[in-house]
C-alpha cells in the first residue's frame, strides 16, 4: 500500500507530473549554473556543460550528467504522466506495473543528484580562487526533482490492478 494512500489519486499524482514535466523545459533552457575561477567567468545549462565535458574528453561524466539530469528525469516524468493518465484503464496492466517497477527503481538512483551537489559545495568552497551561483535552470530542475518525488508518491499502484477503483477508496 502506497504510504499516502489515504489522498493518493492517479489525478494528483498526474497533476504534479504534467508540473514538472513543464518545468522540466525551461530547467534545461536557462542557465543551470555561473562559475567564475580566477576571474574568468563562464554561465552554462546542463546540456551546454555535457558539451563542455565531452569535448574535453570527460565522456564518461557527460554521458551520466546527460542521463541523469536530462533522459531519466524526462523518461520517469512520461511514465508517471502515462500511469496517471491510464489508472482508470484495465489495457496493459502488465506494461504499466512494469513500467511502475521502472519508476520506482529510478528513484532510487536519485541520490546523484546529491553527489552533483557535494561536487558543487566543494567547487563553491575553493574561496577566493572560485564562486559558483546557481542559475534560474538549477531552481527550475530543483522544482523538478521536487514534482516528481511528490508525483510518484502520490500515485497508488493497486490502481493499475483495481478494476473498481474510484477517488474515495
Amino acid at each position: 500500500m502506497n504510504r499516502l494512500s489515504k489522498f493518493s489519486s492517479p489525478e494528483v499524482s498526474m497533476a504534479f507530473a504534467l508540473s514538472a514535466l513543464i518545468l522540466y523545459i525551461p530547467a534545461n533552457i536557462f542557465p543551470f549554473m555561473t562559475l567564475e575561477v580566477y576571474g574568468n567567468k563562464n554561465t552554462a545549462t546542463i546540456w551546454e556543460g555535457i558539451v563542455t565535458m565531452s569535448d574535453t574528453g570527460s565522456w564518461g561524466i557527460a554521458i551520466i550528467i546527460f542521463l541523469a539530469s536530462m533522459v531519466i528525469p524526462l523518461a520517469k516524468l512520461l511514465i508517471l504522466f502515462y500511469l496517471g493518465l491510464t489508472a482508470k484503464s484495465s489495457a496493459h496492466r502488465k506494461l504499466r506495473t512494469r513500467l511502475y517497477n521502472t519508476v520506482e527503481a529510478i528513484g532510487r538512483w536519485s541520490m546523484l543528484d546529491i553527489y552533483l551537489l557535494a561536487v558543487l559545495v566543494a567547487i563553491m568552497k575553493m574561496g577566493p580562487w572560485a564562486h559558483a551561483e546557481p542559475g534560474l535552470g538549477s531552481w527550475m530542475f530543483a522544482l523538478v526533482v521536487i514534482f516528481t518525488m511528490i508525483s510518484s508518491a502520490y500515485f497508488d499502484p493497486s490502481t493499475i490492478w483495481n478494476d473498481s477503483y474510484d477517488e474515495k477508496s
